[in-house]
């Protein structure tokens, strides 16, 4: 059994891979059209955000029985006409749900207390303490739009804090605890005081944070988005900024980003972006939340794991 892998991992991942006897290549640098050349020689696939696993690659991919990807997001992969030609298809979000977890609760800790505005003001020499008041996370009302791996980290993170954690999965049920209460959408828009988004982005969950969607809360809220930028209208962000619907904001990931999520060419990005450039309410950090060294070699581990038993699936003679 042959494995290409198209993106750089952690070691672990080849490691553990040709522990179980399989050959693995590596193509780091060859171009789309030099991968759909050697595919069909391939048994499985690795790859993380370099390019589109589309219809066009798929047919090309004739022996390939198992796509991987290395993370939780699935968007660059046509995953229903894979599974249609028998691909099995896997990813790792068990891998970064910690990391994800963590850095929403910083950022939004960072936020509500200015500490990014504060820090940068006492460097600057400036010693302002009555303007970088802040607000506590005891007794808000934090209600979390999706409740797979990333959402139920986050809320994990929560405990201790003194919160009352609403969740909603509109394909999810029966995950309520003593600590997280199954909601409605509706009791969300009622409630929260902080809205953390943990879903997939997809036809349906493009866009979904939008201008109707915002003003639906009952209060002024926080949002996190640490899921897919493009769940998030940038613009429609900022007009409720701008009106206080929204107090401040949490980007993890921007929906200017490319698919490879390594950049942005700020000069080409609208005037929307700039504006969060600019605000005091708002964090941005560059697409890091599942970034950590430590997810770095769980996802590998994970998704060689799955990679495996998708094979040995197929009848592959794996140790």
């Amino acid at each position: 059994m042959k494995i290409l892998c198209l993106d750089t991992n952690h070691p672990a991942l080849i490691a553990v891979l040709r522990e179980a006897g399989l050959h693995c290549d590596e193509a780091y640098a060859e171009t789309r059209a030099q991968v759909e050349e050697m595919i069909a020689r391939y048994d499985a696939l690795v790859i993380r955000s370099r390019f589109k696993i589309d219809r066009a690659f798929i047919d090309k991919a004739t022996n390939l029985k198992c796509i991987a990807r290395a993370g939780a997001g699935m968007e660059n992969i046509d995953v229903a006409y894979a599974e249609s030609k028998g691909i099995r298809c896997v990813h790792a979000p068990e891998g970064n749900r910690d990391a994800v977890g963590e850095q929403a609760v910083g950022m939004l800790l960072a936020l509500m207390n200015n500490i990014c505005t504060a820090d940068r003001q006492v460097r600057e020499g400036k010693w302002i303490r009555e303007g970088n008041r802040g607000y506590e996370l005891n007794g808000k009302t934090v209600g979390i739009l999706g409740y797979g791996n990333m959402g139920s980290a986050f809320a994990q993170r929560l405990t201790g804090f003194g919160v009352r954690v609403l969740a909603y999965d509109k394909y999810k049920s029966g995950f309520g605890s003593v600590s997280v209460i199954e909601s409605t959408l509706e009791e969300l828009f009622e409630e929260a005081d902080v809205l953390s988004l943990h879903v997939p982005l997809t036809e349906e969950t493009r866009y979904l944070l939008n201008e109707t969607f915002i003003k639906k809360f009952r209060k002024s809220i926080w949002i996190i988005n640490t899921a897919r930028g493009a769940c998030l209208c940038t613009a429609d962000l900022v007009k409720q900024l701008e009106s206080g619907k929204v107090r401040g904001a949490c980007l993890d990931v921007l929906e200017y980003e490319d698919i490879s999520f390594e950049g942005l060419n700020a000069a080409q990005l609208p005037e929307a972006f700039h504006y969060l450039v600019r605000s005091d309410k708002v964090i941005l950090s560059p697409h890091v939340a599942g970034w950590t060294f430590e997810s770095h070699e769980k996802i590998a581990r994970i998704l060689a794991g799955k990679v495996i038993a998708a094979l040995r699936e197929r009848g592959a003679g794996i140790s």
